[in-house]
């Protein structure tokens, strides 16, 4: 079996790539995994830290605003489509899986007009315009979030997969996760992040967040400010005279982050898809903060599945403010009624044999069609 895995740009496009390769390296021995990505995205330093080949291919997104610098674009993308049709040619895949990013759309497309059977999985309850496309060629396209079928015109393709997730999310439990981090059992254990780079309207408002449960017993917050925020914030924690108590612990990134959510009894974060499924699957409360800059503001339609089904609040950027925080963190920790309701409705919102389904309905329509 030789499989193309594409996607990429960011870790919502590429942690759920490995996570397919390597299901697929499980069922199948003789399985031969190629990614190709870009030399820009995240992907050409994850996948081969991963163990993995990568190739990478020209490719860029459209620019909604400026129609006329689209045509740069364009021209990327016929040399993309050249370059993928290469790296099809020389690899001769009996397979293409797309992950999502602009870069599946040369691959994916190159492949299907070749014949080759070709699959896509959507992370987002809203699609992205590149699996939108791709949804017409694809064979079978994979969905994150029953929300997200209504935008697809093919039904009869859809399967509700949920996101492949990495094996670390189930390898351990709430208890084991606090004894490994040194959490007490008994405090409620917060976990704030805002992406791999941070975000800076969150961690503004983190820090009075901070001087309110400094040094406040039965607390621990973890704050992840980012690398790229992590100075200003300690610089701004001295400016305003803040002595940190061991409750509250500052870091700038977090590796292995399935250990802090998993420890964790509240989870604040943006709503990216795979950051909302990892959340799930550990089966937490969240307070999720979509993030407005991304595009057709899919991380507030993330959002909003998860806080209709009572597992998250939601709060918008733009109406943020450490008061409503605070709220809801001692709302959460004083009831464990509400806490463990929300708790259920998380876990219940989780796909845990995500990678199962889709290797399991892949293998089932190559046997239907072979």
């Amino acid at each position: 079996m030789k499989v193309i895995m594409t996607g990429g740009g960011t870790g919502g496009h590429i942690y759920p790539a490995i996570a397919i390769a390597n299901k697929i390296q499980e069922e199948y021995n003789d399985a031969e995994i190629l990614f190709v990505g870009t030399q820009k995205g995240l992907e050409s330093e994850i996948v081969p830290s991963c163990g993995y080949d990568i190739k990478t291919i020209t490719v860029s997104g459209f620019n909604r605003k400026e129609l006329m610098k689209n045509i740069d674009t364009l021209k990327r993308v016929v040399k993309g489509l050249k370059e993928a049709n290469d790296i099809i040619r020389d690899f001769k895949p009996d397979i293409v899986i797309g992950t999502g990013g602009y870069v599946c759309g040369p691959v994916v497309l190159a492949a299907a007009l070749k014949g080759i059977k070709t699959f896509i999985h959507e992370q987002n309850a809203f699609p992205g315009m590149t699996n939108k496309i791709l949804s017409r060629f694809a064979d079978i396209i994979f969905i994150s979030f029953e929300e997200s079928r209504k935008y697809f015109r093919n039904k009869k393709k859809i399967v509700l997969s949920g996101n492949p997730l990495r094996d670390e999310f189930f390898r351990q439990n709430y208890k084991r996760a606090k004894e490994k981090l040194n959490i007490q059992e008994s405090d409620f254990a917060i976990i704030c992040f805002g992406g791999s780079r941070g975000a800076e309207k969150i961690n503004e408002h983190m820090l009075k967040v901070i001087e309110i449960l400094n040094g406040i017993e039965g607390v621990k917050l973890f704050f992840v400010t980012g690398k790229v925020h992590y100075e200003m914030i300690q610089k701004e924690i001295q400016e305003r005279k803040i002595l940190l108590s061991d409750n509250i612990v500052v870091l700038d990134y977090i590796h292995n982050m399935s250990d802090y959510m998993l420890a964790s009894d509240l989870v604040i974060s943006r709503a990216g898809a795979l950051t909302i499924s990892e959340i799930c699957a550990c089966g937490k409360p969240s307070i999720l903060i979509p993030s407005p800059y991304v595009t057709g503001n899919h991380q507030y339609h993330n959002a909003k599945v998860v806080a209709d089904r009572g597992a998250a609040y939601m709060i918008q950027e733009k109406e943020l403010n450490e008061d409503k925080m605070i709220r809801i963190i001692f709302k959460l920790k004083n009831s464990s009624k509400i806490k463990n309701e929300m708790m259920k409705q998380s876990k219940e919102l989780s796909h845990m044999d995500a990678s199962d389904i889709i290797i399991r309905h892949i293998k089932q329509y190559l046997i239907n069609n072979s």
